[in-house]
């Protein structure tokens, strides 16, 4: 088991805080780390978030320059397969070149600052044919534009890594809980159950796949990673990649009925094409083993639990809207 005694961290900046992540991160961070400043950067003004493009060199050096962070969480990006399909021109711009102008400000401006980089397990793509759970040390093959951006800058990262630069790359298997939008799968069955019990939906729900399986994480249990991460900020070494999975491939249609089970709706469901993804994976599964040797990290959220929280946030939301 790892020491996960935490060196003091005065200032922790956190790029796209105003994202579904991010907003979950926060809040980890204020309980967990209460002794930290944490600076939240967004795309849009807000009162608690400092503005800021990613995509602006100028002002991410201001910005690092004004607060000189012991440690950045770098979750700004295009975050859906669908948008980075739809403007491919700009999640390269964002999710690349926004990427590596925040790591070069970083290494220039404080080198001892850790970067905890936002990559993803879709940068794994083809691998996943094999059929087994993939380690860190899969090949990348990513098979969409969004994972290909990932894959892109987790690799340029890395190759920074053994010019100085303090980054830990952290691949993270599908994320749900509340607060997330219904462009993901979970949060958009959820949605449709919600609208379907307070009657704003006929009982049908539209659907993509259900026969593939993923490896379904909490978002509050990935967030708890980053934490770790930052309380070894003295004892990871630069460059390293750690998978953030569950190791259970969950049937997307098995899903569904258990969301299915926790309502009262009584939907009949039907396959819409337009849902359906080109170079669908049957299976993808991760192997955090050495996330739970390094971190001490598991998911410790239950499965059940997670899908409880999804639906009620839908419910809840829902209900204001009306």
């Amino acid at each position: 088991m790892p020491d996960l005694s935490s060196p003091v961290l005065h200032r922790i900046l956190v790029t796209g805080a105003g994202g579904f992540v991010g907003q979950h991160l926060l809040a980890a961070l204020a309980r967990d780390l209460p002794q930290s400043l944490v600076i939240g950067t967004a795309l849009s003004p807000s009162p608690r978030l400092h503005q800021l493009d990613i995509t602006d060199a100028a002002a991410i050096e201001a910005l690092i320059d004004q607060f000189a962070p012991d440690a950045c969480i770098h979750l700004a990006a295009m975050a859906t397969i669908a948008a980075s399909r739809n403007d491919p021109a700009l999640a390269w711009q964002v999710n690349v070149d926004g990427t590596l102008q925040l790591a070069r400000a970083l290494r220039a401006r404080v080198p001892d600052c850790l970067m905890l980089f936002a990559s993803s397990a879709e940068v794994y793509g083809a691998s996943f044919r094999n059929g087994e759970p993939l380690d860190e040390t899969a090949l990348l093959a990513p098979l969409n534009t969004y994972a290909a951006t990932k894959a892109a800058v987790d690799l340029a990262l890395g190759a920074m890594a053994a010019d100085g630069l303090r980054v830990v790359r952290l691949r993270a298997f599908n994320q749900t809980g509340p607060g997330q939008d219904d462009d993901y799968v979970v949060a958009a069955f959820a949605r449709q159950i919600a609208l379907i019990e307070t009657g704003q939906q006929e009982p049908l729900m539209r659907v993509g796949a259900l026969a593939p399986c993923r490896d379904f994480l909490d978002v509050r249990d990935v967030c708890d990673a980053y934490v770790a991460c930052l309380r070894m900020v003295d004892r990871l070494p630069p460059g390293l990649i750690l998978n953030l999975a569950s190791g259970t491939a969950r049937r997307i249609g098995d899903v569904l009925d258990d969301l299915l089970a926790i309502s009262h709706a009584r939907p009949t469901v039907e396959t819409a094409q337009t849902l359906l993804r080109p170079n669908d994976i049957p299976v993808a599964c991760g192997d955090a083993s050495r996330s739970r040797a390094l971190l001490g990290w598991r998911p410790r959220i239950d499965w059940s639990m997670t899908l409880r929280d999804v639906l009620q946030d839908w419910r809840s939301r829902l209900r204001v809207r009306d």
